[in-house]
């Protein structure tokens, strides 16, 4: 009987280890994905006062107030929805903006300007090596009725999809202003 009983608990014990493995994991999970929606948020990306100018830039622009009344959020457009490339983004992303800060890289407005050339090359080469997909996780090429576009908007989207060209080759400072020397960077097929 005494061995019956302490097979029991012994049974017991192994059962509660993995009920409490599981409850862990999943609070872990939970916590982790939580975690990553948080930092997805436009009040996460703003809270950093560095990030001020680009908010400040995006509110002028359609991709924030216009007609549907759809809005494009920071993580719209700067971070992949995918795994696969929204984890590399993240952990390269929050190396750089730790580094920045401590460095005060980007830290008043005069820093932020001498850098905007550097920041935005990094996020035109990123957007063309995934072919601008967090521009058609809402604009959706094959969806476009190019005859209700203007002559040369026509033209030219017909074009570059013959070409294979990625949005950002053509959309360069749609939500954020150009920087200074971006005509001579963009001619530079390297990035």
């Amino acid at each position: 009987m005494k061995s019956i009983q302490t097979s029991l608990r012994k049974q017991e014990g192994k059962i509660g280890g993995v009920l409490l493995g599981i409850i862990i994991g999943i609070l872990i999970w939970g916590g982790f994905n939580w975690g990553l929606a948080a930092s997805n948020s436009e009040e996460f990306c703003v809270s950093c006062h560095e990030h001020k100018q680009s908010f400040d830039e995006l509110q002028e622009t359609i991709h924030y107030t216009n007609r549907t009344g759809v809005r494009a959020t920071c993580a719209d457009c700067h971070i992949p929805r995918d795994w696969k490339h929204m984890v590399p983004v993240k952990i390269s992303a929050t190396i750089r903006e730790l580094t920045s800060k401590m460095k005060g890289t980007i830290s008043t407005p005069e820093k932020f300007e001498a850098n905007r050339l550097r920041m935005a090359k990094l996020e035109w080469k990123r957007m063309k090596e995934n072919g601008s997909q967090e521009c058609k996780n809402c604009h959706k090429p094959l969806n476009m009725d190019i005859s209700k576009q203007e002559p040369r908007s026509a033209d030219r989207h017909e074009k570059a999809f013959e070409q294979g060209l990625s949005c950002i080759e053509c959309h360069k400072g749609i939500s954020h202003h150009l920087p200074a020397g971006w005509k001579e960077a963009a001619k530079d097929k390297s990035q």
